[in-house]
């Protein structure tokens, strides 16, 4: 028994001194990307939702009664200012028009007779020949003729002017739409819907919204100078337009806290349609030298707003940096990081100070904008005025308003 004893013991001694000697393994590498910090213009804009409509919208509607003898129009067509749109029977205003000019002829004939008449009794009177009740009465004659003489003025003119409005001219250029009407319909003057409506497309606006902060800096940059605005599709595969800014509101929407804005586009190639909605981006600033780098590579712990840089020892490094204004590539650094120093830009969620890092091929540098386009603004709010929404005349959605730094 005491030599099983002594055995057994030798055995676990072996096994301690076995389990002394091991080594503990050693910690993975991170795989890890680096990226160098750039210097490089960061456009600072503000993006919203607009709603395109017409620079003019007109319904076309008839002043006068009658049968429809010509549309000069298809459905669709551009159409210039002044041309004639339709024809409507003009033999009724015609007749009008001449038994209104026969009427004044005998009316004229009329009163030149009567100032006749006064006029010799006015001598009669003088003569003591008739008595002044006697010319009076001729005289207030000749005046009633005179009277009737300019109502008969009155009604050839009206007369005229029904004749003309029997030809329907478009007042504006632009483009028509659904025609309610056809060759041979009886057209009621002043009819509740009208027989087109015309917008005009060349140029065009869009009405947008932007939050009531974001309004002091819209002022400030827009006085002595034409701000652009760019505006593409929702999809954002469209091509994108450029207009300018020509309306801001005369109030900030008390609901809503925000203020309409328009721009104007040429829209020479008719991409933009009334009622269509699109993304606009306005403009305000660029700052020429900043320090833009992947929002994803910031961190925020303990000790703040920090990145991941890597040593000399091939070990992960905090670096603490404060935070400007976010923009769609990236967020701009205000201090902590200089041009050319690098960052990790993959792999940083599981990094720790201190960790080994695996540097693999950086595919872009920090702060590079992807293929599409220049930075706006990140900015946050969605409110959506009743005006804004698709059943009113509005701009759509209010812009996002930027992300504040640290």
């Amino acid at each position: 028994m005491p030599r099983q004893r002594v055995a057994a013991l030798f055995l676990c001694l072996a096994f301690v001194g076995a389990c002394a000697e091991k080594k503990p393994e050693a910690r993975p590498k991170v795989p890890v990307t680096l990226a160098t910090v750039e210097s490089r213009p960061a456009p600072y804009s503000l993006r919203a939702n607009g709603a395109v409509e017409p620079m003019q919208s007109v319904g076309i509607n008839s002043q006068v009664s009658g049968v429809l003898q010509h549309v000069g129009f298809k459905e669709g067509d551009e159409v210039r200012q002044g041309q004639v749109l339709f024809q409507i029977d003009p033999r009724p205003f015609r007749a009008a028009l001449d038994a209104a000019e026969a009427t004044l002829a005998k009316d004229v004939a009329q009163l030149e007779n009567a100032r006749r008449q006064a006029e010799r009794y006015a001598a009669l009177v003088k003569e003591k020949s008739v008595t002044e009740a006697d010319a009076e009465q001729f005289a207030a004659n000749a005046r009633a003729l005179a009277a009737t003489v300019q109502a008969d003025k009155a009604q050839i003119e009206v007369a005229q002017l029904n004749l003309d409005n029997a030809t329907i001219r478009s007042p504006i250029g632009g483009r028509t739409g659904s025609l309610l009407v056809r060759q041979g319909n009886l057209v009621r003057a002043l009819g509740t819907a009208p027989l087109v409506v015309i917008n005009q497309l060349h140029p065009i606006a869009i009405r947008f919204a932007i939050p009531e902060r974001e309004f002091p800096e819209v002022l400030r940059r827009s006085k002595g100078s034409e701000l652009t605005v760019r505006a593409m599709s929702k999809d954002g595969l469209g091509k994108v337009l450029e207009g300018k800014l020509a309306f801001v509101d005369n109030a900030v929407d008390t609901l809503t806290g925000t203020v309409i804005l328009k721009a104007h586009f040429t829209n020479d190639e008719g991409l933009l349609w009334p009622g269509q909605f699109v993304t606009v981006v306005l403009d305000l600033y660029v700052d020429q030298d900043a320090t833009v780098v992947p929002a994803d590579a910031v961190q925020t712990g303990q000790v703040g707003t920090y990145v991941f840089t890597v040593d000399s020892a091939g070990k992960a490094m905090i670096k603490r940096v404060t935070v400007g204004r976010t923009t769609e590539n990236g967020v701009i650094i205000s201090s902590g990081l200089q041009p050319g120093q690098k960052i990790v830009v993959d792999g940083q969620s599981r990094l720790s100070p201190g960790a080994l890092v695996d540097i693999r091929q950086p595919a872009t540098n920090a702060g590079a904008p992807p293929a599409g386009g220049d930075a706006a603004a990140t900015v946050a709010g969605t409110a959506q005025s009743p005006a804004q929404s698709p059943a009113g005349d509005s701009a759509a959605r209010p812009a996002r308003r930027e992300r504040p730094g640290p």
